[in-house]
């Protein structure tokens, strides 16, 4: 039997507010690589980590309010990625559905679960112990999050297992997000058409 061949999902979107103005690029069946301009320089560290450990070709693009702070930019960039990753997805035939990852970083240990259900809960469970890393605010993690699980329509869970070091908990969050959505993505020829026996996700 010849194996099936999928094409690249690939989306973009863009949105411009009194807030912010974002482009998105990404392809789910990349290689990892990626262009992460947001002004927020942790944020773009895990983006750009987001990306090579997910295997997706990643390019963003962001200017906001900064002088106000980094509310708006962070919020808007996790809206845009959430709802690029939903279109790119399609229609979901042929997908895992289902993806999980344990992604150690030195001391921190972070969990991610994720079903790309086209239903939207977010489960997290970190504590940090700094306000800020970098030029971002730690209680913006939990945010950006939970807007892309939003406008993803999807089931994650996050926690950290344990750790100290509040950059390493963070990285190792995105490193695992990033890991469960592509194993979640993953098309196969064997699996079912539709992994849902509503028919439709």
């Amino acid at each position: 039997m010849a194996a099936m061949l999928f094409e690249d999902r690939i989306a973009e979107r863009s949105r411009i507010t009194r807030e912010t103005d974002v482009s998105i690029r990404l392809n789910l069946d990349g290689s990892g690589h990626y262009h992460n301009e947001t002004s927020v320089g942790f944020l773009d560290h895990m983006l750009d980590l987001f990306a090579r450990h997910g295997d997706f070709d990643l390019e963003v693009r962001c200017k906001g309010d900064l002088h106000v702070d980094d509310h708006h930019t962070v919020e808007d960039v996790g809206i845009m990625l959430g709802q690029t990753v939903r279109e790119a997805l399609g229609d979901k035939a042929f997908i895992t559905r289902y993806g999980h990852a344990f992604v150690p970083m030195d001391e921190s240990l972070a969990r991610a679960v994720i079903d790309l259900s086209g239903r939207f809960a977010l489960h997290f469970d970190a504590d940090f112990s700094r306000a800020k890393v970098g030029d971002m605010s730690t209680e913006l993690v939990r945010h950006f999050w939970y807007s892309f699980a939003e406008h993803a329509t999807c089931t994650l869970h996050i926690s950290v297992l344990h750790g100290t070091n509040t950059h390493h908990k963070i990285e190792a969050i995105f490193k695992a997000v990033a890991r469960a959505l592509k194993m979640a993505s993953i098309r196969h020829a064997g699996n079912a058409a539709m992994p849902s026996t509503k028919g439709s996700l």
